[in-house]
């Protein structure tokens, strides 16, 4: 209690800030590469301190010189994350741009929707939302680029060589596109949907996802979400479908 007494506002004030940076930088890791890459430091940090308990000095003084560059280390590992990081901290999503963000993602897909179903192009967007999507990633091509109507069209059009696959969106990037998804082995699911619907559904079984799906057979657009389809959605139903999202 005496220590309690002691701490000043400004002390207060220090360890919420620390506090919501450090649960800003989780939430803009979480899913990624990132998070597997500082487990295996905090592995390293652990290794060290046995070997110093069990007195292993080979192997405490090869850690000692690795742990001696981690700030090196860290930079050259999460370079690619560190420069998201500070790229959405330039465009003001650390303090309240987060919303207009989503704003523009969501309008964005449905402008592409809207308009690959106008054309009748088959497309597969999916939007990352708290589960992370690293195993189907993985397997695209990795983009990282602002989202776009203009750039969803041509990732879809025929002619391009990414266009049969899934586009991801993660953070309000595109993050990659030709990603290959997991169909349903759900017996309940109707056999005249075809492999993009079936490969929505499966995703969004096994993630909190959420799945735009054009038919290029129909022209019609899908929304698909915890395993369940929104058939022939409009602009309208789509935009608000998505709005309500809660996406990262």
């Amino acid at each position: 209690m005496e220590v309690l007494r002691q701490l000043r506002l400004a002390d207060y004030a220090d360890i919420l800030i620390i506090a919501v940076l450090t649960y800003w930088m989780i939430n803009l890791i979480r899913g990624t590469r990132a998070v597997q890459m500082l487990i295996g430091l905090v592995v390293v940090a652990g290794m060290y301190t046995a070997s110093q308990y069990f007195e292993l000095y080979t192997l405490s003084w090869i850690l000692r010189e690795f742990l001696g560059s981690i700030f090196l280390v860290v930079v050259v590992i999460f370079q690619n994350d560190i420069r998201r990081v500070l790229t959405q901290v330039g465009r003001g999503r650390l303090f309240g741009g987060d919303r207009r963000a989503r704003s523009e993602v969501v309008d964005e897909v449905t402008r592409a929707a809207v308009s690959l179903a106008a054309k009748r192009i088959g497309a597969l967007i999916v939007l990352e939302r708290e589960v992370g999507l690293n195993e189907y990633l993985e397997a695209g091509t990795m983009l990282d680029a602002r989202v776009s109507r203009e750039l969803l069209m041509s990732v879809f059009h025929p002619s391009s060589p990414i266009h049969d696959g899934a586009a991801i969106i993660r953070h309000g990037r595109l993050a990659a596109a030709g990603c290959f998804l997991p169909l349903t082995a759900n017996p309940a699911v109707s056999k005249s949907l075809g492999s993009r619907h079936r490969a929505a559904i499966g995703v969004t079984e096994e993630s909190d996802a959420a799945v735009v799906v054009v038919s290029e057979e129909e022209g019609k657009i899908s929304l698909v979400r915890e395993g369940r389809i929104i058939r022939d959605c409009d602009a309208g139903t789509l935009r608000t479908s998505l709005a309500q999202l809660s996406l990262p």
